[in-house]
């Protein structure tokens, strides 16, 4: 416990379990008193506009439920909602829907924080958690702010997610320091929005990017400039930590917000209570959120049937592996060359080869090098193990996201209709059981090539009994 709660076990109606983060004050995991996980952070003494910040609504702002600025010391409240910090989610630069989604999701959060009569005041990477792929902004309202300001470090926090590179957080110029790494349409409004001078509002720019399709944007979602940003996002997520128990359907809901929090503490953990808040949200922001509710949904819909494929893929790399590599190849081919054109599409794919084939390799000595260890594997088990494994690599490997994106846009449109989706899941999931059975019980063969698997199958058997 901090030193101003340890002998504490209660602030208000919520019970102090630990403490989880710093910052601008300390944040405390807490309990309400329906024993729903809340996070509540304790500010130093002075001005806060809670009510003010209660009002934000917005997907991509985290939601104050409840706090009292006069309290010794102050402090606000939100609910629990896992969520990593832009800098440490990022794997690499954002492209395409990535970056449009983070461009557009943070723009709104900022026309929803100035609309309430609010800045944010220090936006930087720290401060915007990524939950589902959506940004959501933390501790507004903390320190001094002005709009002008907010846009500048909206421009700098997009091209810092463009390029992954921190230099961009501290350019005069970030649309130039990002470079080649930022679309021209998106790079224009970086300068607007960092423009000393500029008149651009929040407001303008957040309709400006909704109005840019990026080369590689093919999320139907975001085609409408809405984000798949979950219910009830929150701040940084406690490690272990789980989701808040589903919303009771008397419940009203709640905007997706969490506590407020600046400086260290990325990576802790904030919620908040759902009682307190006087307004009702209006229409037009319960109408995004279940439009937003409804793209989450459909995205995790999206992302199960493309595992399932990737399964059926890889069974039938196993049973019959030359057939298997060659369905793959073409499948990843085509889902490549419908979105970027069907002469990167088959260079990108050919780029993938090598890869493909080393993993082929490297699961196919490591099966027949287990004979060290007196486990005899059998020869063209291994090297049909060996092909499911390559196909692995041309779908989903570590590095090798286009045909799994592709695929997860093409059935985001269906997973919108529950009919579809279930006849999507019940065919995908009784083929990749039968891909699965397929891969463990037939005995592989590369028919029509007889000779090529004689050949592998005695030269993976006399290794194995050269290391036997």
């Amino acid at each position: 416990m901090s030193r101003e709660t340890r002998h504490q076990e209660h602030i208000g109606p919520y019970r102090l379990l630990a403490r989880v983060a710093g910052g601008v004050g300390t944040v405390h995991r807490a309990a309400d008193p329906d024993g729903r996980d809340v996070a509540i952070r304790l500010l130093p003494p002075g001005t806060y506009d809670i009510a003010a910040m209660r009002n934000v609504l917005s997907p991509y702002v985290v939601d104050v439920l409840d706090g009292d600025d006069a309290a010794d010391p102050p402090y606000v409240v939100s609910r629990f909602v896992p969520g990593r910090p832009l800098d440490e989610s990022l794997t690499g630069p954002l492209r395409g829907a990535g970056l449009r989604q983070t461009a557009l999701g943070l723009a709104r959060a900022l026309a929803a924080l100035h609309q309430a009569g609010l800045a944010h005041g220090d936006l930087r990477p720290d401060h915007i958690l990524v939950v589902d792929g959506a940004p959501v902004v933390i501790d507004f309202g903390l320190v001094p702010g002005d709009p002008a300001r907010d846009l500048r470090a909206w421009a700098a926090n997009v091209a810092f997610a463009a390029t992954a590179d921190p230099r961009c957080l501290a350019a005069d110029d970030p649309a130039a320091a990002a470079g080649d790494a930022v679309p021209a349409p998106l790079g224009a409004l970086l300068r607007a929005a960092a423009d000393p001078a500029g008149a651009l509002t929040a407001a303008e720019l957040a309709e400006s990017v909704a109005a840019l399709t990026l080369d590689t944007a093919l999320d139907p979602g975001l085609d409408t400039g809405l984000d798949a940003a979950p219910a009830g996002p929150s701040r940084d997520a406690v490690p272990g930590a789980g989701v808040e128990e589903p919303r009771r359907p008397e419940e009203p809901e709640a905007a997706p917000q969490a506590v407020p929090q600046a400086g260290a503490g990325a990576g802790a953990g904030a919620g908040a209570a759902e009682g307190g808040r006087g307004a009702e949200p209006s229409a037009a922001a319960a109408t995004e959120r279940a439009r937003a509710h409804e793209l989450a949904v459909a995205r995790a819909w999206a992302r199960l049937l493309t595992v399932m494929v990737v399964v059926i893929a890889v069974g039938v790399a196993i049973a019959v592996p030359l057939a298997g590599i060659v369905l793959s190849l073409v499948s990843v081919t085509v889902l490549r060359g419908t979105s970027a054109g069907w002469a990167a599409g088959v260079a990108r794919t050919a780029v993938t080869v090598p890869y493909a084939a080393v993993a082929a390799v490297a699961v196919t000595l490591g099966l027949a090098g287990m004979s060290v260890f007196r486990v005899e594997v059998d020869p063209l088990g291994a090297c049909a193990f060996g092909a499911g494994a390559a196909a692995g690599v041309l779908w989903a490997a570590p590095g090798v996201t286009g045909p799994r994106r592709h695929l997860e846009e093409v059935f985001a449109s269906v997973a919108r209709a529950p009919r579809r989706i279930a006849v999507a899941g019940v065919v995908l999931g009784a083929l990749a059981l039968v891909a699965v059975v397929a891969a463990i019980s037939l005995t592989p063969t590369l028919a029509p090539l007889y000779g090529l698997q004689s050949s592998l199958e005695s030269g993976v058997a006399r290794l194995q009994a050269a290391l036997h």
